[in-house]
């Protein structure tokens, strides 16, 4: 792993990250390790697919980064860190937990974050909103077996671009985003998310599942998406001020330098 630190820590009032699918050989655990011994926050959100059961019972993969990313989470949490952990599908195991404090982690299936702005946001993993998982179980495990393959594709591909110094790139993403009926599937996935929110009757919503990071408003909502730690590498950040930012980690790391973060995407 690749000893990168940032000069100084980043200080946010809320960091969400989500879909870091640690037990799968396609997760950078080595950026998000990275990312977290760069960081520090009041609250951190843990928005589903934290840990790929489904992976794991195909075969062990735990190698020491994915350790040590738990153990960081762990160290927050007896450090003060307000830790909450929303299991999504891959780990939906852990669902049977909530309303528990496992550790100083608070499990629970949903939660409303209150910003520091006073706008209140739903944070849920989002899998009962994506129409694959929930109608078809077969369907979205094979898809899974196709995304991993895709991944693995991946992992060759960065080898060879690493190789001639260049960057980190997500084959699965560009893909993804070329396909018609992908973005139809993105597009119909946030339209049922920002309907929860109205019903829910807050001010916008923090997701994960789809591995799409998006900041945006519409119809005074704010959708925010975290991304993942698979494709993107993304995490959703909140400042004092209740600003909300996606913070691009592989951007980032290749900005070491400089004071200021670079950013995606910004939503006052």
């Amino acid at each position: 792993m690749t000893d990168v630190k940032l000069f100084r820590p980043l200080h946010y009032r809320s960091i969400f990250i989500s879909d870091t699918h640690l037990g799968f050989r396609g997760a950078r655990a080595d950026y998000l390790l990275e990312f977290l011994e760069s960081v520090e926050c009041d609250t951190l959100y843990l928005v589903g697919d934290i840990l790929d059961i489904w992976e794991m019972r195909r075969g062990l993969h735990w190698p020491d980064t994915h350790n040590a990313v738990v153990q960081n989470i762990l160290a927050r949490a007896r450090n003060g860190t307000r830790v909450v952990y929303i299991p999504g599908n891959h780990d939906e195991m852990m669902r049977d937990y909530a309303g528990m404090s496992i550790e100083g982690i608070d499990i629970c299936l949903r939660a409303v974050h209150d910003c520091a702005d006073g706008r209140r946001l739903l944070v849920l993993h989002g899998d009962e909103f994506d129409t694959v998982v929930q109608c078809s179980r077969l369907v979205a495990i094979l898809g899974n077996r196709m995304y991993a393959w895709l991944i693995r594709a991946n992992h060759w591909v960065n080898r060879l671009r690493s190789a001639f110094n260049r960057p980190y790139w997500s084959l699965a993403a560009h893909l993804k985003h070329r396909v018609k009926n992908a973005m139809q599937y993105i597009a119909n996935y946030e339209e049922a998310l920002m309907h929860e929110a109205r019903e829910a009757g807050v001010d916008g919503l923090v997701c994960g599942h789809i591995h799409h990071a998006e900041l945006r408003e519409r119809d005074d909502l704010v959708y925010c998406n975290d991304g993942d730690w698979v494709e993107s590498c993304t995490a959703l950040v909140e400042d004092y001020r209740g600003e909300l930012s996606l913070l691009d980690w592989v951007a980032l790391r290749e900005a070491l330098g400089e004071d200021v973060p670079r950013t995606r995407r910004r939503a006052a």
